[in-house]
Order: C-alpha cells, then sequence, then structure tokens
C-alpha cells in the first residue's frame, strides 16, 4: 500500500487549500484515513479522519468548522478542503492509513500503519 499525498503549498492567511491523497491498491475502502500535520518543532497533531464508508468524520479541534474530509472509494481518493487558512496551520500535512480498519482512536496517529511522505503548507501572513 502507498499513499501519495499533493495540494501543499504557499498560500495566503484567509485562503482555501485542497489537500488530496491517493492510496494505491484493491482494498482502499476498507481502511480508515486520516490526516496529520506536524509544525516545525512541534509534535505531529491530528487534523482529520473518516471511516471506511465515508459517513462518519472526526476534526481536530484546531481545524473544526474549517476542515471538511471526505473520500471516493471508486477513486481510491481522500480531499481534504480547508478554508480561513491561517498561519497556525502551517506544516506538512500527511495522509495515513488504518489498513485494519478498526480503531477506537482515530485521532491518535499510533494507530495509523502506513503514512504518505507529506505535502508541505505554508500560510503566510
Amino acid at each position: 500500500v502507498q499513499l501519495q499525498a499533493s495540494g501543499g503549498g504557499l498560500v495566503q492567511r484567509g485562503d482555501s487549500l485542497r489537500l488530496s491523497c491517493v492510496v494505491s491498491g484493491s482494498s482502499f475502502s476498507t481502511y480508515i484515513m486520516g490526516w496529520f500535520r506536524q509544525a516545525p518543532g512541534k509534535a505531529r497533531e491530528f487534523v482529520a479522519s473518516i471511516n471506511s464508508g465515508g459517513d462518519s468524520t472526526l476534526y481536530g479541534h484546531s481545524v473544526k468548522g474549517r476542515a471538511t474530509l471526505s473520500r471516493d472509494n471508486a477513486k481510491n481518493l481522500v480531499t481534504l478542503q480547508m478554508s480561513s487558512l491561517e498561519t497556525t496551520d502551517t506544516g506538512v500535512y500527511y495522509c495515513a492509513a488504518v489498513t485494519s480498519g478498526r480503531t477506537w482512536y482515530r485521532d491518535d496517529f499510533r494507530e495509523y500503519d502506513v503514512w504518505g511522505q507529506g505535502t508541505l503548507v505554508t500560510v503566510s501572513s
């Protein structure tokens, strides 16, 4: 299984951004998917997660109300839409998968067993 994240870049404060994650293989529809981010010098932070069927999402406190996570199981694609970006949203964003499809702790990075390479988001003021 390989995860390829894209969509990062340099944006202005208040802008919107869409991050995508394409997953290889034929079992994508069984995976729980999540996004995490890490700012320089800071710990990895939970951003959002979506269950395998796409009907249950969970968001981190810092992005709640500004982020929308969705998935297209036919395309092996997860999309994170973020709006009203703030400078504190700057960081490397990673998509990750729980390939067992089961976890009680979707906001815990230790539950995710496959990770993408990350895409850098820089929000300037």
